[in-house]
């Protein structure tokens, strides 16, 4: 069972009622923000051993980008419950789903997999990009193995569990994922 870090209000899930008005963000997208969700997956924080630092950044980051943080949810490294989480986000029309932690090489570091599992459509353009751009800053982003895909006209982007990585890797893609968000909700032309 996963525990919710922060509740959403009934004012914060009022816009995802109709898709239309979920679907509305900033940059040219109606005036109102995508809304976005932020899962936090780890096994220390799940337990209690370590606060979670990620998280809260990824939320500021959205926040100070217009973005509509409706849910934080904080789950252990079970593919699961990464995959219960991805799927109800995208059943409760969520725009964006940011994950942060369990794109690493140990065993328990199931999230790239989990989001797989879970996506109809791949966008292996977002992690390129990012570790492209995390590559200038440190040599260990080639071993990150995040992945992007599409649920319904949900994004997923994985993100590094490190506060630091995870705020370096989402703001070298926040303004295309923008975009892409328009296109996928039927907001914006491609092109």
């Amino acid at each position: 069972m996963a525990l919710e870090v922060r509740k959403a209000t009934a004012g914060d899930l009022e816009p995802l009622r109709g898709l239309d008005a979920a679907s509305r963000g900033g940059d040219g997208h109606g005036g109102e923000s995508f809304s976005v969700e932020v899962i936090t997956v780890s096994d220390r924080s799940f337990r209690g051993e370590r606060p979670d630092a990620s998280g809260p950044a990824l939320v500021e980051l959205a926040e100070r980008h217009g973005y509509r943080v409706v849910a934080t949810r904080l789950v252990p490294d079970e593919r699961e419950q990464i995959e219960t989480e991805l799927r109800d986000a995208a059943a409760r029309g969520v725009a964006l789903v940011l994950t942060t932690g369990g794109t690493g090489f140990s065993p328990r570091d199931v999230t790239p997999e989990a989001t797989a599992a879970v996506c109809e459509r791949m966008a292996p353009g977002i992690p390129e990009a990012m570790r492209a751009a995390s590559l200038a800053i440190t040599p260990k982003a080639c071993l990150s193995r995040e992945v992007a895909g599409i649920v319904g006209r949900t994004l997923v982007v994985n993100l590094p569990g490190s506060p630091k990585a995870a705020v370096e890797n989402v703001s070298a893609v926040i303004g295309p994922i923008a975009h892409g968000l328009g296109i996928l909700r039927g907001e914006a032309l491609d092109g």
